[in-house]
């Protein structure tokens, strides 16, 4: 078991400070991930990060991911930079499920298992014979997630679960776009990372359950209540005071005319000033203090009114400088703003920089750098130790915990099991 070292101070009289060994919060959990494409690993790499021993149970060809179209050579090797993204710190078992060898090997990996995790559509494990009833029969204990479109129940639970189909039902897409080109979806598979990052909350709050019960227990994901419930802020709008949400384009929520996108010398600014000293900062710091006297704008009703005539005046004194540096300028006078960055200045952004967000690893390929798990601990925070595996790399590791002799591995692979 992997342990960081790290010192806590023990308060009181006669105690000493002591160097205590500390663990990441997940280590010593044990993850059958039978999970595909990018919510179910999404989910189970963030359980990855934070210690927990993930088995990424792979079709004996690999899953689609591994050889996405971005980069011919890494698809070549199986290791696409998305599959990468998320699936390190994960070891890798083939099976082909279809076999009854492979079943048996599944039963005793979940014997053994805190979690099994999958995202097939409802039903097909239980087919196969290792759905959360057979599973559970074997190890109470165990926390069964199943990550699905819709759920295990209701009359759409067998309905495909895609990103995009997800983003058009859920209402995203009717509050993303502008009104003159139309509804358009996220840049990113927003529904898929919503509904992982779901999936491990949800894993994380059984296994904390446990601990007090001692019972193992279904987590039935469904990727548009996942959605659903990040837009609980829209929702309410709409239950509470009967708002009917419309496509805002760079509009905050605030609705604040001042909290939008603006052209700025050669690119753009996205303003976020939506209090009275905000708005204050910013038409002093843009020059134009004598608008704060203009009636057209004297509050946030008159201004939203008269937005087309604020928003000449804003970005006429922004045409004399770029993005960068008015970034900087209205930023120090307290008026908040962002240039557009890409992903490629971001992840070398200064900040991101001093707090390790982005993780650097050596792999066989040369030094990697991937996204990681977004928050920060005291002590034993997430941390990616390894890079994705090659398809299949720790089968025989595997199987030799499970009690598998050299011969009968060799036997397994002949009869094409694993």
């Amino acid at each position: 078991m992997l342990r960081i070292a790290a010192t806590l101070s023990h308060k009181g009289r006669g105690k000493k400070q002591e160097d205590v060994q500390v663990t990441r919060p997940f280590e010593g959990v044990k993850i059958l991930d039978f999970t595909q494409v990018l919510a179910g690993p999404y989910a189970s790499y963030q359980l990855a990060l934070l210690g927990a021993d993930v088995i990424k149970v792979e079709r004996r060809e690999g899953e689609d991911m591994r050889r996405t179209p971005l980069s011919r050579e890494w698809a070549d090797r199986g290791l696409a930079p998305g599959w990468q993204a998320i699936n390190g710190n994960k070891r890798s078992l083939t099976l082909d499920l279809q076999k009854p060898e492979a079943i048996a090997i599944v039963k005793k990996l979940a014997a053994e298992a805190d979690v099994v995790m999958e995202n097939f559509r409802p039903g097909v494990m239980d087919k196969l014979g290792i759905g959360y009833a057979a599973l559970s029969a074997i190890n109470p204990r165990l926390i069964y997630c199943a990550i699905s479109g819709f759920g295990q129940t209701g009359p759409e639970r067998l309905g495909a679960g895609y990103d995009g189909k997800i983003q058009a039902m859920s209402g995203i897409m009717a509050i993303t776009g502008h009104q003159e080109t139309g509804p358009t979806r996220a840049g990113f598979a927003i529904c898929d990372v919503l509904s992982g990052a779901t999936a491990a909350f949800g894993v994380s709050s059984a296994l904390f359950q446990r601990s007090h019960t001692g019972k193992g227990q279904m987590v039935d994901v469904s990727m548009l209540e996942a959605t659903l419930a990040f837009l609980s802020g829209q929702v309410a709008d709409y239950s509470v005071a009967g708002h009917r949400q419309q496509l805002s384009g760079n509009q905050a929520v605030s609705r604040r005319p001042t909290a939008n996108l603006f052209k700025a010398g050669d690119g753009y600014l996205l303003l976020a000033v939506n209090s009275e000293k905000q708005y204050r900062s910013l038409m002093t710091a843009l020059g134009r203090a004598d608008a704060l006297e203009d009636p057209r704008f004297a509050d946030w009703f008159a201004r939203q009114e008269n937005e087309p005539a604020l928003r000449a005046i804003i970005e006429e004194a922004l045409s004399k400088k770029n993005p960068r540096e008015w970034e900087n300028i209205l930023e120090a006078a307290g008026a908040p703003c962002a240039s557009i960055w890409k992903i490629e200045e971001v992840i070398d952004h200064p900040q991101i920089s001093a707090r390790g967000a982005v993780q650097e690893i050596d792999t066989p390929y040369g030094r990697l750098r991937f996204a990681g798990s977004g928050f920060q601990l005291a002590h034993g925070g997430g941390r990616l130790d390894r890079m994705a595996p090659e398809l299949g790399a720790d089968t025989d590791e595997v199987l030799h915990s499970l009690g598998y002799d050299a011969d009968a591995i060799a036997d397994l692979r002949a009869r094409a099991v694993v």
